[in-house]
C-alpha cells in the first residue's frame, strides 16, 4: 500500500480523481487481490472531525494505493491517466 497527497488538490478535486480510476476500484477495504484506491477522509475517516484528521496526518487530498494482481503495465497506465 501506498500513501499520496495530491498537490493542490482540494476535496472534491481528490474525490473526483479517486473516482476515475479505471483498473484500481474506489473502496474501502484494502485486503483483497484486486488493486483499490481508498479516499479515507470520505470513506473510512469519514466520522472523524477534520481538525482530528489533519492533526493525524489525514488531509482532504490523501489517497491510499493499494496495487493487487493485476497486470503492472495495466496499473501503471491508469495511475498515470489519472494522477497524471
Amino acid at each position: 500500500m501506498v500513501s499520496i497527497t495530491l498537490k493542490d488538490a482540494d476535496l472534491k478535486e481528490t474525490f473526483r480523481i479517486a473516482s476515475s480510476f479505471k483498473v484500481f476500484s474506489l473502496a474501502e477495504s484494502l485486503g483483497g487481490v484486486e488493486s483499490l484506491i481508498n479516499h479515507p477522509v470520505t470513506m473510512t475517516h469519514a466520522s472523524i472531525p477534520r481538525e482530528e484528521r489533519i492533526k493525524n496526518g489525514l488531509s482532504d487530498s490523501l489517497i491510499r494505493i493499494s496495487a493487487g494482481i493485476e497486470d503492472a503495465g495495466d496499473l501503471i497506465e491508469d495511475l498515470d491517466r489519472a494522477i497524471g
